[in-house]
């Protein structure tokens, strides 16, 4: 029997299947999002059997999806690698210490927004920063009189601006897997929406923080927290070439395997100089990561990463995430939802509006990060090809919205988080986390007017 094309109600079944079983699971059970989606796959399958699908043709459709993210899960690996090695080495704590230099009264709230982007760019984790620097800070904040909504908010769009734009970060990896382009790629198109979103917030905090500039300030607990890494690590500016090298490599178009494999050689060679590891240690520590004993508690749960058994969980869900998509897609089902959703989208810069708003409806309704990039991604690559546009485009709308607009949901697995490790509900900081809202608004503009929207070319056509 020749497989049949699906009806909407088939479709959204799946759907709404995976919504229900990630909520339950993520809300009510606080569950890992990877099981949950391994059930929605099963319900995806049995619609495809229902509408002709031999078992054979709905394995090869899973073993195709995950086919598309090899080039992301390979990085994936040796990120986890480098980012072992770099703690190893010294590397990100010397950002860490070289970025708490700027820590101001007066310029509280901007030097918060750019302490958090630089301790999220080096450690590519927004829940790391906001839960070690973002504390230290907030304490900070509640002694200059700042409110603890708007410290709260500087910290959250400086922690999630490096997690949209850092190559260790594993959303920056996941966007562009399921989108279909590369890493190195995928972050350069993304400069163009968060630099002047980035911008705008900076300009934000620092004509609010005027306003509570003239108070004393102790800044005890960060000289404190330099201190311990100074004790700890030999802190030198040379220790930023490995990191300054991998920006290079993104500015000169190299691929992303040798471009991120340069900086782990480099941190491994630098960790002999600087920090007198040996062979054996940096073997570990890119198999199974740095383990921090410094005896200081912020500094031990930042530094305690990497490796690359640590990246099995991203790993692992973007293969569940994968063999859902591309049951769905095989299947036609997504066809025929995306054909449902388009009808009224005519141009460019509807399809990317639409693009976002899936994206924060899928933080709402199925509450986690990395969920909110793989549905939407997978839903509408197709479109985006249809329609001329590089992938590049859709990867950098799904971290515009997915990546940024999941810290706003107060019971999204990220709202939830932060609420937790900053004291203030997601409710309270929502309104001055400047840039995880105006990042997608700018995105959704750059669609209508089609400021660096790129066409494919005849060749990747």
């Amino acid at each position: 029997m020749k497989p049949r094309k699906p009806h909407l109600y088939e479709a959204l079944f799946s759907v709404l299947a995976l919504i229900i079983v990630m909520g339950v699971s993520l809300v009510k059970y606080r569950t890992d999002p990877h099981v949950p989606m391994l059930i929605g796959s099963l319900f995806a399958s049995l619609v495809a059997v229902r509408l002709g699908y031999r078992w054979s043709d709905i394995e090869k459709a899973m073993i195709d999806g995950i086919s598309q993210a090899m080039q992301s899960i390979i990085i994936l690996t040796i990120i986890g690698i480098l980012i072992g090695v770099w703690i190893l080495a010294g590397v990100v704590p010397t950002m860490i210490y070289y970025g708490l230099n700027i820590v101001s009264p007066k310029f509280f709230l901007l030097a918060t927004l750019l302490i958090c982007s630089i301790t999220s760019l080096a450690t590519g984790t927004s829940w790391g920063t906001a839960g070690t620097i973002g504390i230290a800070l907030m304490g900070i904040g509640k002694g200059l009189g700042v409110p603890a909504p708007l410290v709260a908010g500087a910290i959250i769009s400086g922690a999630y601006f490096g997690d949209k734009m850092s190559p260790l970060s594993d959303t920056t990896n996941l966007a562009p897997a399921v989108a279909g382009t590369d890493v190195f790629t995928h972050v350069k198109h993304m400069i163009y929406t968060t630099s002047v979103s980035y911008a705008l917030a900076a300009l934000l905090y620092l004509i609010i923080g005027f306003r509570y500039g003239s108070g004393a300030v102790d800044i005890s607990m960060v000289k404190e927290i330099q201190a311990v890494l100074a004790d700890n690590f030999n802190i030198n500016p040379l220790l930023l070439i490995p990191p300054l090298a991998v920006i290079l490599c993104v500015a000169l178009k190299a691929p992303a395997i040798p471009g991120i494999t340069l900086g782990i050689i480099l941190g491994a060679i630098e960790a002999c100089i600087f920090q007198g590891a040996d062979l054996g240690q940096i073997l570990n520590a890119g198999y199974s990561g740095f383990v921090s004993e410094t005896g200081n508690a912020l500094i031990d749960e930042l530094l305690t990463a990497g490796g690359l058994t640590a990246m099995m969980y991203s790993i692992s869900l973007t293969i569940a995430s994968m063999m859902f998509g591309g049951i769905m897609e095989k299947s036609g089902q997504l066809e025929v939802i995306l054909e449902a959703l388009l009808k009224r989208v005519k141009s460019v810069g509807g399809l990317i509006c639409s693009t976002i708003l899936t994206c924060i409806a899928s933080n709402m309704l199925m509450p986690e990060q990395y969920i909110s990039i793989v549905v939407p991604g997978r839903m509408y690559a197709r479109a985006y090809t249809e329609k001329g546009l590089h992938p590049k485009n859709l990867s950098r709308a799904l971290e515009d919205a997915g990546t940024l607009t999941s810290a706003l949901v107060p019971w999204n697995t990220c709202g939830a988080f932060l609420k937790g490790v900053l004291g203030v509900p997601a409710t309270a900081y929502a309104p001055w986390a400047f840039l995880n809202y105006i990042n997608p608004v700018v995105s959704i503009i750059y669609g209508f007017t089609g400021f660096t929207i790129e066409k494919l070319k005849d060749d990747e056509n």
